[in-house]
């Protein structure tokens, strides 16, 4: 497999560590909210990296934060008349309901600032002994140009960079600095309702990017096979990361650095600040999580994604049609009962056996495609592909044995991709009464006598009963 590396801007051969182990950390959310559509990106491509690679089989250790302290923590608890604690607890419970509608896998550890807090404490301390950081008035601030590989991540020359360029690092107070554009590792309280704890520089609480480094290294040792995230993570946020994590462990933080492009809304970001996002929550209202899923890997996840309605419908009939061809296939499972050879039969006939095995085409062109930089946009044209086959070899009375090897391959596919995970429609169990109804109305269609075979359909559409025409037969819903 290949991937681009955000530190070589290029696309390089996939080597881990320790070989059939990947270690990999996800950078998670800030918990003072619901998170929205732009925020669900990285989630939903690197959860489907992580399923790819274990479909490969990588055993994955993937490890994806919880910053419960934060600025904005603190806001929303003062505006709701709560703890802090009680905000993040709240929103980290509420991440875990739409992540889930989002078929979003639980990490290995999901990791909080506040149960890390021993950690960077003394990792902070070991910044200073070293000689990367210093104490002013309680705060402690990283020695940026100390460390000479300053700006390899996001190729910015240190020279030329924005003092403040992170609105977390609130570096307001420049006249502590030694340096414009040292950022702080840890903060001093400035007042009594402000979530604090007790350190050798006093009360506080860390910076933003020291904790990513903490919390890597506690689950995933000194060095990452995979650090990803959203575009605007890469700096400062990253290149901070690696700034502290490299001069604090003397070896290489990351091996590949993986990025996601942005969520669009008329060409501008969707960011919280700008008031320009939907929660994934009030989405969920209009739209199933798969939808929302599939949308985000229908494009590649480099690239930007257009937020519009349009995308969204296109999105819904996409996974519709992945979902009437498992529909189908299960309805002509749960009718082909008969034993032997010959029409519904259970075994497959020889052309059956061959038409499934040449259906493996399918299978390499998505693994082709995932290969490549996990492009996801392609591997859904393979699904869709092999949707095509399927519908074009499985005819009613077509073999269980084969209609179970079609949703099987189907499925495996599907799976990675995170879709087709929910049950949306239940095939009823075809009661004697009503399935002679069923065998009158398609000797009606035979005979063009249409005006019954309406009737017929009208009649059990009454009873809760809708009989859908396929090509493999007719299936029954229950409504």
């Amino acid at each position: 497999m290949k991937v681009y590396n955000t530190l070589t801007r290029k696309k390089e051969e996939l080597k881990t560590i320790e070989e059939g182990k990947v270690r990999m950390y996800v950078c998670g959310p800030t918990v003072y909210n619901y998170f929205h559509i732009g925020n669900a990106r990285p989630f939903v491509v690197f959860d489907t990296l992580r399923k790819y690679l274990e479909y490969r089989g990588y055993k994955v250790k993937y490890v994806q934060n919880f910053t419960d302290v934060d600025d904005k923590i603190i806001k929303r608890a003062k505006e709701e008349g709560i703890t802090a604690s009680e905000v993040s607890e709240k929103y980290i419970a509420e991440y875990y309901k739409d992540a889930a509608a989002l078929n979003v896998k639980k990490a290995t550890v999901h990791p909080k600032v506040t149960e890390t807090m021993p950690d960077i404490i003394q990792f902070v301390q070991d910044l200073i002994d070293l000689g990367y950081a210093y104490e002013s008035d309680g705060d402690v601030y990283y020695r940026t140009r100390k460390f000479e590989g300053y700006g390899k991540l996001s190729g910015k020359n240190i020279d030329d960079l924005i003092v403040g360029a992170s609105e977390r690092t609130n570096d307001a107070e420049g006249e502590k600095k030694e340096d414009p554009l040292d950022f702080a590792l840890w903060k001093a309280r400035k007042e009594d309702s402000e979530i604090a704890w007790e350190s050798p520089w006093g009360m506080g609480r860390p910076g933003w990017h020291i904790e990513c480094s903490c919390m890597s290294r506690k689950y995933l040792g000194d060095t990452l096979d995979i650090h990803a995230g959203g575009e605007d993570l890469q700096f400062p946020h990253h290149e901070n990361e690696i700034a502290q994590s490299e001069a604090h462990n003397g070896k290489p933080y990351a091996h590949y650095w993986m990025h996601n492009g942005y969520i669009n809304v008329d060409g501008v970001k969707m960011s919280k600040s700008l008031g320009n996002f939907k929660t994934v929550r009030d989405l969920l209202k209009k739209y199933d999580g798969e939808v929302l899923r599939f949308l985000i890997l229908s494009g590649h996840y480099r690239g930007p994604i257009d937020f519009n309605p349009e995308i969204l419908t296109q999105s819904e009939n996409g996974l519709k049609r992945m979902r009437n061809a498992k529909s189908n296939l299960k309805h002509l499972i749960a009718t082909s009962q008969a034993d032997g050879e010959g029409p519904g039969c259970k075994n497959a006939s020889e052309a059956e056996k061959a038409a499934l095995e040449g259906m493996g085409i399918y299978r390499e062109h998505f693994i082709t495609a995932m290969d490549d930089d996990l492009n996801t946009a392609d591997a859904i044209t393979a699904v869709f592909e092999l949707i095509t086959a399927i519908n074009t070899a499985v005819k009613d009375g077509a073999s269980k044995e084969f209609a179970q090897g079609c949703m099987d391959i189907l499925m495996e596919l599907c799976t990675v991709l995170g879709l087709l995970q929910q049950e949306v429609e239940e095939t009823v169990e075809i009661e004697p009464e009503l399935q002679a109804l069923i065998d009158e109305r398609q000797a009606a269609r035979k005979a063009k006598d249409f005006a019954r075979a309406d009737e017929i359909r009208d009649q059990l559409k009454a009873q809760g009963i809708t009989l859908k025409d396929t090509p493999q037969g007719v299936q029954v819903i229950r409504a």
